[in-house]
């Protein structure tokens, strides 16, 4: 038989939002559910139809990949959808405390309590770089703090020759039952937090917790071309898992200082360079900035007006991809010269009255405002 349109069994759209399908389902879940529909096979089957039909649509991987080619696509990567209610309550873990705010046992206390393995934390560390070590790369050193597994008690919590007692409340099942409703629910266990059991004598070095801060040193090599705001991924560089669970990730967040001459627009450098009106009306030869030498040279078209920009191919910052370098972009400011000596102005009014045009006189007039 084949399956229906998931976004059908849900009642939604594909636009809709993921707030949206989890309330849509709730409402489904609520309706359906087994314990509130005893011996009713048509009950049993949607219940398990709009359970599958969530457990994709929540999930962003599996939602796109289900947009994309559908029920084939879901089939071939792997998912095989939920063959009864074993699979809804296994498989969806923590999922009725997310939707209903409790755990649900469903058919018989179908989860376990105890706790899981857990990744550990994530890190973030900011690196203030240099705008000369963003283009070129360099190597940095990172020291931070973070937490490791206790070599004291080697993450067990407990004090060495000792063990941890099992949780009186829940007889180390980790989770105490109770009904409200049509359902029978779980919740963690406020004695043991979950964990099944109780450390009464607890590691004097890590306190209990399993794990210590520790100071560490690493080696970081920044990408040339690295722009501001880029993340580097370490993997594994994180805080540890508990319970065996793999390590956290360092993010390394880059940030860029800025440069006295250049400012870079994507993979290009802008600078500026001051021509005198000789220089830009005759056309020069002359030193300008550059990121891969002490200074460059420039030819300077006769002509050259203020505001304009010359092309250095090749003169700007690789790619953090594929090493390609961006362009170097000149812009001219053409600068009206302030302090004339007699002979520089008298040259200037000749030039002027080549070109016909009027120039103020040497002396200024006093005068006021008439009306």
């Amino acid at each position: 038989m084949a399956k229906r349109d998931y976004y059908e069994v849900l009642g939604v759209s594909k636009t809709s939002s993921e707030d949206e399908i989890k309330k849509s389902y709730r409402k489904l879940a609520l309706q359906y559910h087994p314990d509130r529909n005893p011996d009713n096979p048509s009950a049993e089957e949607k219940f398990k139809e709009a359970s599958e039909a969530y457990d994709v649509l929540h999930d962003p991987e599996k939602r796109s990949l289900y947009d994309r080619y559908g029920h084939e696509g879901l089939h071939n990567a792997g998912f095989q959808g939920f063959q009864g209610f074993d699979d809804v309550f296994s498989n969806f873990g923590n999922i009725f405390e997310d939707l209903f705010g409790f755990g649900a046992a469903g058919g018989g206390g179908r989860r376990g309590g105890r706790t899981s393995a857990r990744s550990g934390a994530d890190l973030r560390y900011n690196l203030q770089v240099s705008f000369e070590d963003a283009v070129f790369g360099a190597e940095k050193i990172l020291e931070f703090d973070k937490m490791e597994t206790c070599v004291h008690c080697l993450g067990k919590r407990t004090a060495p020759g000792t063990q941890p007692m099992t949780c009186r409340t829940c007889g180390g099942v980790g989770q105490v039952e109770r009904r409200q409703g049509f359902f029978a629910v779980r919740t963690t266990c406020p004695q043991c937090r979950g964990e099944g059991s109780t450390i009464t004598d607890p590691c004097p070095q890590c306190r209990g917790r399993g794990q210590v801060s520790t100071p560490k040193k690493l080696a970081v090599k920044v990408p040339a071309g690295v722009d501001d705001g880029a993340r580097l991924r370490l993997v594994g560089e994180g805080e540890e898992g508990n319970n065996g669970g793999p390590p956290g990730d360092l993010y390394v967040v880059i940030s860029v200082d800025a440069h006295e001459l250049f400012e870079r627009h994507g993979n290009d450098v802008h600078c500026q360079v001051n021509l005198s009106f000789p220089q830009a009306a005759l056309g020069a030869e002359i030193d300008a900035p550059s990121l891969y030498e002490e200074s460059q040279t420039l030819t300077i078209p006769r002509g050259t007006q203020n505001g304009e920009t010359l092309l250095v191919r090749g003169g700007g910052i690789p790619d953090v991809r594929n090493g390609r370098r961006g362009d170097q972009i000149v812009h001219i400011l053409v600068q009206t010269p302030t302090h004339l000596t007699e002979r520089q102005e008298e040259l200037l009014r000749e030039f002027a009255a080549l070109e016909g045009e009027a120039t103020r006189p040497k002396k200024r007039w006093p005068w006021t405002k008439q009306g």
